[in-house]
C-alpha cells in the first residue's frame, strides 16, 4: 500500500489573488463542423502549477493555442494575466514563456546562437545584457556544455531543453509548457521537474500539459481534465484524487492472518475481497458503509494481527479513469 515518497509538490494553497489564465465559454469549431473545444470555463490560479490533462484529441492543444493568441476562438473569451486575448497579445506575451508542440529551432545554428536570435526578437530585451541572459538560460537547463553544437545534432531531449531555455530568457509571470519532458531520460525528467518547482517557488505560474500522470502528481498543485473538447473537472490535485477515492471506497489491510481477515471483513459487509501475500483489499459498500474504526476493532477482536489499515491511496490516474471511463492515451 505504501509507495516510495515522491518529492513534494508545491503547496496547494495559493495566496495570490486572481487568475493567470481564465476562459469563459471558450469554443473552437473548425471548418467542416469539427468541435474541438466546447464552452470551456477554465481558471488557472496565479502562483499555481496547473496540470492540463486529457486523451488525444481532447482539445488541450487547441485551448493552449487560443490562449496564446495563435488561433482565434469561434466564441467565448480567454484572458491571460488579466488581459483579453488575442487582442492584447503584444502587451501580454512578453510576460509569458511558452513551449508548445515542441521547440522551433534553427538547425544550422548552435544552441547558443538560437537563443541569441530568440532574445533579439524580443523588443523588451536589453541587448547589452543579452549574452548574460543566454548563458543563464543555458545553465538553468543543463546545456552549457552543448551550447556550441548545431541544433540539428541535438537529441530530442536536448531540443526540449533548448526550447525551455528560450522560454526562460526573461523572467516570466506565466510559463506554458506542452509536454516539457518529452524525449528526456529519467535524470532529465527529474531535473525539469525540479526546475518547475523552483520557478513556482519564485512566483511564476506554470501551466503544464502532460500525458504523464505521475509528473502531474509530483509537481502540480492544481489540475483540469478534458475529454472530447469538454472540461470534466478542475481543482487541486488532492481534490481530484479524492474523487477517485470516494468513487471506489477501496479498503486495504496488511496482516499475516489473511484468511481470518477475509472472513471478518466479509461478515462486516466488505465485498470484492482479494488476498495476496500479507495484504487484503476489498470494496466498501456505497451506502451504509461500516465505520473504519469499527472494522478495525472487529479485526482486532477476532484475533487478526493488523499491521496497516485504511483506504488505498487514490492517484490522479484513478481519478482520470473514474472521470472518463478510459485509460490514459499516452499519445495525448
Amino acid at each position: 500500500m505504501e509507495e516510495p515518497a515522491a518529492a513534494p509538490a508545491p503547496a496547494a494553497h495559493v495566496p495570490r489573488d486572481g487568475a493567470a489564465l481564465e476562459t469563459r465559454g471558450l469554443t473552437k469549431r473548425y471548418r467542416g463542423g469539427q468541435l474541438a473545444v466546447d464552452r470551456l470555463d477554465l481558471r488557472v490560479p496565479r502562483g499555481s502549477v496547473f496540470g492540463f490533462l486529457g486523451p488525444n484529441g481532447s482539445g488541450k492543444t487547441t485551448t493552449i493555442r487560443m490562449a496564446m493568441g495563435l488561433i482565434e476562438p469561434t466564441s467565448g473569451t480567454v484572458e491571460v494575466l488579466g488581459a483579453p486575448m488575442p487582442r492584447s497579445a503584444r502587451r501580454v506575451l512578453p510576460r509569458v514563456g511558452a513551449l508548445i508542440e515542441g521547440p522551433a529551432l534553427y538547425g544550422f545554428l548552435s544552441g547558443r546562437d538560437n537563443l541569441t536570435r530568440f532574445d533579439a526578437a524580443d523588443p523588451t530585451a536589453d541587448p547589452r545584457t543579452r549574452a548574460a541572459r543566454v548563458g543563464a538560460a543555458l545553465d538553468r537547463v543543463g546545456l552549457v556544455a552543448a551550447a556550441g553544437k548545431k541544433a540539428r545534432a541535438y537529441s530530442l531531449g536536448m531540443k526540449q531543453r533548448l526550447g525551455l531555455a528560450a522560454a526562460l530568457l526573461q523572467p516570466r509571470e506565466l510559463l506554458v509548457l506542452d509536454e516539457p519532458t518529452n524525449g528526456l531520460d529519467p535524470q532529465g525528467m527529474r531535473e525539469i521537474r525540479t526546475l518547475v518547482r523552483e520557478l513556482a517557488a519564485d512566483g511564476t505560474t506554470v501551466f503544464l500539459s502532460s500525458h504523464l500522470l505521475d509528473e502531474i502528481e509530483q509537481v502540480c498543485t492544481h489540475a483540469a481534465v478534458m475529454a472530447q473538447g469538454r472540461l470534466l473537472t478542475q481543482g487541486t490535485v488532492a481534490e481530484l484524487a479524492g474523487l477517485a477515492a470516494s468513487a471506489r471506497g477501496r479498503l486495504a489491510v496488511t496482516t499475516p492472518d489473511t484468511a481470518d481477515a477475509v472472513r471478518v471483513l466479509k461478515e462486516q459487509g466488505v465485498t470484492d475481497l482479494v488476498a495476496a501475500f500479507d495484504r487484503v483489499t476489498g470494496e466498501l459498500p456505497d451506502r451504509d458503509a461500516p465505520d473504519l474504526a469499527d472494522l478495525n476493532a472487529a479485526l482486532v477482536g477476532a484475533g487478526v494481527r493488523v499491521r496497516a489499515f485504511g483506504r488505498e491511496r487514490a492517484s490522479l490516474e484513478d481519478a482520470f479513469v473514474a472521470l472518463t471511463g478510459e485509460g490514459f492515451d499516452v499519445a495525448g
